[in-house]
């Protein structure tokens, strides 16, 4: 009897184990992390005389920081990637998340106003340096995209080098592209890079 009184309460002391453990919620699955924002390939920059060789994308800002936007865009949130063509022309995406829409916004605006201003504050560092800045246009993408082409020339030594820049938003996304190379505006790809950056902001997410 002893033993079968032992066996009766090892039975409901098992079950009352396996009864709290069922009543014991599951725990909740870690909500996946979100997909990070797309970077531009080689394939979608501007036409090239030479092919398009893409970097690797890296995190933060870049070590050689941009002429017209360095210092602005946080290293936290932020990565790049730099791409070149065998012809000295090159191009640069940079993305950053901001923790809000609101950030993103300001940042969004800081970089414009960078980019606006960018040509008068080289020829302060710089008085014998000569250009012409133009606003190129709003993109109708996301939020919104701006374009803009600096044109620079140092008389005395014949060089002239044109760059096309970009800031578009995508909720608390970033996104800035440049692309640089010798010569003036009318040799530069401008409807090519309005079209690079309509798929640079389309695919952040």
């Amino acid at each position: 009897m002893r033993n079968l009184r032992t066996a009766v309460l090892t039975v409901l002391a098992t079950g009352l184990v396996v009864t709290a453990l069922a009543q014991v919620p599951a725990a909740a699955a870690p909500a996946p992390a979100p997909a990070q924002p797309k970077f531009l390939s080689a394939s979608q920059l501007p036409a090239s005389h030479t092919p398009w060789t893409a970097g690797p994308v890296r995190k933060g800002v870049p070590a050689e920081g941009s002429v017209c936007t360095t210092g602005i865009a946080p290293a936290a949130g932020t990565r790049h990637r730099d791409f070149r063509t065998e012809l000295d022309t090159n191009a640069r995406q940079t993305i950053t998340v901001a923790p809000t829409t609101a950030k993103a916004k300001k940042l969004a605006a800081e970089l414009r106003s960078a980019l606006e201003t960018c040509l008068d504050r080289l020829k302060e560092q710089d008085p014998g340096l000569e250009g012409e800045a133009f606003y190129q246009g709003r993109i109708n993408v996301e939020e919104g995209a701006h374009v803009y082409s600096i044109d620079t020339s140092y008389p005395e030594v014949g060089s002239t080098d044109i760059g096309l820049y970009s800031v578009g938003r995508d909720g608390r996304t970033v996104t800035v592209v440049e692309w640089g190379q010798m010569g003036e505006l009318d040799g530069a790809p401008l409807e090519g890079f309005k079209k690079t950056t309509r798929t640079a902001v389309t695919q952040l997410h």
